[in-house]
């Protein structure tokens, strides 16, 4: 029976959130002059503000025990609570009230760069970050190759990090906690700074430390990643936990929690419309299980017109919670028909050969008549797209970003 390694009991972080009020001043002069009179009267704010505080609970009454081996992987939307519960276990912050115990060594990647001084090189910051860590200097030598190699930044080892790109900072400071053999691993979203190819790699590492019965903490709003690396899940929304247990039930638990989630069928959009479904398909209407950069993809809303009217969608194509683009079904021949009651479907094509390899995610906006009564819903669906060969050519190493079109490119012989 696995012994428990992390022990949360009646959790909580409160912070102190001021508010001011009160009138400011018109101009400098009268700002200037009211300074100066305060000077002559006691206890009287020249500027006549009024501060008021505010408890703000980040965390409240968590409760949880995550065992040897297990791989967690905590969810929720922006701002439930999760950095802050991670920077709790991680010993930086100090909760509020409750107590939580730890039995092993623990290695945090909450920032870029967490534990890196910035005039230091790529090779003292190994060394430091690793004795930060706990681990001893024989321990470090004895890493420091696969560390170096699996950083990919050999080239500039000897070079200061505050001349590192984003990119190259997350994957030495990746390299360093996940090779250093801790008994608990906590990866914070930080892995978004890196490219496609090294998430992928640094997913496979974080797969491979659980394998090996370490302790894994992972946290991510990439609902693929979450389930192919984690057995278990927590979900916590505006500060509580929610839920506990498998990974499968604490997804399905966050979809349904979420107003976003294409988990929940027969949305109420608007008085006029339901959505019955969102979902990614082929030509022929098959469901996507697994897209390549070699196929179109055909992004599908089925819905229910309840009353005579003009609808319309935005689509946001989503990397990291940032929007990559937006596309409005105007150019569809019918955006501007009066649709009468019944059952429909909408279809945007991405078209193949468009997105580079990775993991993405949808989001929906449905509006009415001229644009109006808009209703979003982010996350709708996550999905990842793997490389394909045709787009490529003979070209077989990697392309960088989040697009790859394919250009149209020309020589021409201008003189001999």
């Amino acid at each position: 029976m696995s012994t428990s390694v992390i022990s949360v009991k009646n959790l909580g972080k409160k912070y102190i959130i001021s508010h001011q009020t009160g009138h400011g001043k018109d101009s400098l002069r009268e700002a200037i002059s009211d300074g100066v009179k305060a000077l002559t009267r006691r206890n009287v704010n020249a500027s006549e503000k009024i501060t008021s505080n505010e408890n703000f609970w980040a965390l409240k009454d968590i409760n949880f025990e995550i065992k040897q081996g297990d791989r967690v992987g905590i969810i929720g939307r922006n701002g439930a609570g999760k950095s802050t519960l991670l920077k709790i276990i991680s010993r930086i912050t100090e909760p509020t009230e409750g107590k939580i115990t730890m039995k092993g060594r623990i290695a945090s990647l909450l920032e870029v760069g967490t534990g890196f001084h910035a005039e230091l090189t790529g090779r003292e910051n190994i060394y430091l970050n690793g004795a930060i860590l706990g681990m001893s200097k024989q321990e470090i030598k004895r890493k420091f190759d696969e560390i170096v190699a699996f950083s990919e930044v050999e080239k500039f080892l000897d070079t200061p990090v505050k001349r590192y790109s984003s990119g190259m900072y997350v994957r030495l400071a990746f390299a360093v906690a996940a090779h250093l053999e801790p008994e608990i691993l906590i990866v914070d979203e930080v892995l978004a700074v890196g490219d496609a190819q090294f998430q992928k790699k640094c997913l496979g590492k974080i797969g491979e430390v659980g394998n090996d019965g370490k302790t894994v903490i992972f946290v991510s709003h990439n609902l693929i990643a979450l389930k192919a690396i984690c057995d278990k899940g927590i979900v916590l929304k505006q500060g509580g936990l929610i839920f506990d247990g498998e990974i499968d039930k604490a997804i399905i638990c966050y979809s349904a929690s979420s107003e976003n989630s294409s988990e929940l069928k027969n949305w109420l959009v608007t008085p006029s419309i339901e959505i019955y479904d969102v979902f990614l398909c082929d030509k022929d209407g098959s469901k996507l299980d697994y897209i390549s950069t070699d196929c179109d993809i055909f992004v599908t809303i089925t819905y229910n017109i309840k009353h005579t009217g003009q609808i319309g969608f935005t689509l946001n194509l989503c990397k990291n919670d940032e929007i990559l683009f937006q596309s409005i079904n105007n150019s569809d021949k019918c955006f501007y028909d009066n649709k009468i009651q019944g059952l429909y479907k909408t279809i945007c094509i991405l078209p193949y050969g468009f997105l580079n390899n990775g993991y993405y995610s949808i989001g929906l906006t449905v509006f009415e008549l001229n644009y109006t009564n808009p209703k979003s819903f982010e996350n709708i669906i996550s999905f990842e797209v793997n490389d394909g060969s045709s787009n490529r050519g003979d070209y077989n190493g990697g392309l960088r970003g989040f697009i790859r079109p394919k250009l149209l490119w020309e020589t021409i012989m201008e003189k001999q």
